[in-house]
């Protein structure tokens, strides 16, 4: 071990003595970056005063870097008319640190964070108010490649080459001459699990496709010509459109929603399984992000942001194995991993689709008409970021289908129909994530040609939250 990193967290430093620190952490002489929660935490350790800010912060923020301290030597946006380092950055945080503790100095403040960067040169302590680890702290990469390469002293291995072979080692180590089944949607993960596995086990994988009767418009068969026809690919694939959307009746709760996808999905895949006699292992495209959201953390001191189906949706009694290579690994990674895997971009850099598909999307109770007139809303959108080329200069765009009706205006007549969101947002890592500012000539062609051509839709608005404090699907 050459360092030790706080990390931040939901909890507040005041509550419970929650700021409570295992004593190695200290006592390995160690350096030491804290951050947000995880800053707070050793800044009480060490006698500081940490109290509930009288403004929250959620969003980008502009910190300036005081001192010349290792961590941030020559790391800066830009400069102030006086000739000072701005940092600009991502706060998530209700306290703060209102003094200093004993043996550290200020090295960076904001307007609402006096002390947003603290240090200790002497012990290599350093804490960050603000998050270096998402995309949008413009220089946090720079700032962590600091503390882990000059500070730590850690050389860089931890490279896609690297974690795709380790990855495809472990999963031939786990499922030694077991076989395995892969839940396949056709999204980025469980396409770039399937290329790993099958480098790690042939034809001990069968992938299994379950078409829900809530995917996007065309992808049935797209997943199917993809990886059967063009990758020649063992897949199964399971009408289950029916089975789906009869379980979600009269469920309008999001987590009850996801729950029921996740056992409905299981109970297929074993039905799968005992078809094919003796697989053991099922396969899914669970990255991190889904873990923290979920609460399925090794820590258990996560907070439940929304269950992933994969995850928190899983049914206890499932009598398959969890096989999940890509399980600690974020968005970016995953799609480094793909491309070193040999995937086409088109894959690779396709838009994120959640694994409940449109259920999650459809506010509320699931019908099939709502599930259609999601799907056409949807597929305009897609279209037009295409034909605009703008799809690649979002993260991800979708549409959400909301559970209310507005009064509308057609051909002299009243249309009273139902509103269409869309949501486009910029990120690498999705743990953040800002809006993404669409040409306003762009969004009106978007929305009168929802508006014209589904009846069903009488008004379109446009999502204009970041992540946080919104999750960047809506449910």
């Amino acid at each position: 071990m050459r360092g030790i990193i706080l990390s931040g967290g939901p909890e507040s430093v005041g509550v419970d003595g929650e700021h409570a620190i295992a004593s190695f952490v200290f006592d390995s002489e160690l350096p030491v970056l804290g951050i947000c929660y995880g800053m707070q935490a050793m800044a009480a350790h060490f006698g500081a005063d940490v109290k509930s800010a009288d403004k929250s912060e959620f969003g980008p923020a502009v910190v300036r870097a005081r001192g010349h301290s290792a961590l941030l030597r020559d790391i800066q946006d830009r400069e102030n008319d006086a000739g000072h380092g701005l940092l600009d950055v991502w706060m998530s945080h209700t306290d703060r640190v209102e003094t200093l503790p004993s043996g550290f100095k200020c090295i960076a403040s904001s307007e609402s964070a006096p002390h947003a960067g603290i240090a200790d040169e002497t012990r290599r302590y350093y804490g960050l108010q603000f998050h270096p680890e998402v995309t949008h702290t413009s220089q946090g990469a720079e700032i962590l490649k600091r503390f882990v390469h000059d500070i730590c002293e850690c050389s860089a291995t931890w490279q896609p080459a690297g974690i795709a072979t380790a990855a495809i080692e472990r999963a031939r180590e786990q499922v030694g001459s077991g076989k395995v089944l892969l839940a396949l949607s056709g999204g980025v993960d469980s396409s770039v699990v399937a290329a790993l596995l099958h480098r790690a086990v042939g034809e001990q994988l069968t992938c299994v496709f379950v078409d829900t009767g809530l995917l996007r418009a065309g992808e049935s068969d797209q997943v199917m010509n993809t990886f059967a026809g063009r990758f020649g690919a063992n897949v199964i694939r399971v009408d289950a459109a029916q089975e789906f959307l009869q379980a979600l009746v009269g469920i309008s709760d999001p987590e009850l929603k996801r729950k029921e996808i996740g056992t409905r999905f299981i109970r297929i895949f074993e039905r799968e399984a005992r078809r094919l006699g003796e697989v053991n292992w099922l396969a899914q495209g669970t990255i991190y992000p889904d873990v923290i959201e979920s609460a399925g953390t090794r820590s258990g001191k996560a907070h439940v942001i929304k269950s992933h189906h994969n995850v928190g949706g899983l049914p206890a009694d499932m009598n398959l194995k969890l096989l999940e290579p890509l399980r600690e690994l974020f968005k970016d990674e995953v799609r480094s991993v793909g491309r070193e895997l040999g995937l086409p971009a088109e894959m690779v850099d396709r838009h994120p689709f959640p694994g409940p598909g449109l259920a999650v999307r459809i506010l509320g109770e699931v019908s099939s008409e709502a599930a259609d007139t999601l799907r056409r809303a949807d597929h305009i959108f897609i279209e037009e970021l295409r034909r605009h080329d703008l799809y690649q200069t979002v993260s991800q765009a979708f549409a959400v289908f909301l559970p209310v009706k507005s009064v509308g205006v057609t051909g002299d007549g009243r249309r009273y129909a139902n509103v269409i969101s869309l949501r486009a947002v910029q990120t690498t890592d999705f743990m953040t994530a800002r809006w993404a500012r669409l040409p306003y000539d762009f969004l009106d062609l978007v929305a009168c040609r929802i508006c014209n051509e589904i009846s069903e839709i009488s008004r379109v608005v446009y999502d204009i939250s970041g992540k946080p404090p919104a999750t960047i699907e809506w449910e």
